[in-house]
């Protein structure tokens, strides 16, 4: 992100309760493509991080795209307030909103691209992932979680083959039309 740029802000009920929190843009990145993939399990950083490149992308600030499923909606700021019995409060102070200030409280990121998963495929999908998962399942049940699909995956390398595709072929019709108005001038 360039220096100063949005990433999140809080809001209160009261004025004095909004804080903006803004990117330092310490040094230069690649200009990659780049795709967030995101569930209902991604919830408060994540969606903050996912929230905040959606904005920037769609004001051309940033280049990625968000892939998945809802995310959970976990976007408020909670203070803990200890009370005299030893009990605490648990009081939600202020939410957090995207650059373009969405609400993320309760409402989630919706993703770009949605591409939705059962509840079975999250599960055989996480038993592959986890250390030590699949050795813990009877080999007919094994087999099954190694065949799953992860949809969301594969959706995600088909945008990053074809956004990169398309820009090979941009740049290659910009060189195009640079060759054929250098041919212009030079019979003029």
């Amino acid at each position: 992100m360039p220096r100063n740029q949005l990433i999140v802000s809080t809001e209160g009920r009261h004025a004095d309760e909004r804080n903006e929190y803004r990117a330092s843009g310490r040094s230069a990145h690649p200009n990659l493509p780049l795709v967030i993939l995101v569930n209902n399990g991604s919830a408060s950083a994540s969606e903050i991080v996912a929230g905040c490149l959606q904005d920037t992308t769609a004001a051309g600030v940033s280049r990625a795209i968000i892939i998945g499923e809802q995310t959970f909606g976990k976007g408020s700021v909670q203070k803990i307030l200890p009370l005299q019995d030893g009990s605490a409060l648990r009081l939600t102070t202020a939410k957090y909103y995207t650059p373009s200030h969405k609400v993320i409280h309760e409402k989630g990121i919706t993703p770009d691209i949605v591409v939705p998963t059962t509840p079975e495929e999250q599960e055989a999908l996480m038993l592959r992932r986890s250390p030590g998962g699949l050795e813990t399942l009877p080999e007919e049940q094994r087999e099954k979680v190694i065949n799953v699909h992860d949809a969301q995956l594969e959706r995600a390398i088909d945008v990053l083959k074809g956004v990169t595709l398309y820009a090979k072929r941009a740049s290659a019709g910009e060189r195009a039309a640079g060759r054929k108005s250098e041919k212009v001038a030079a019979a003029k």
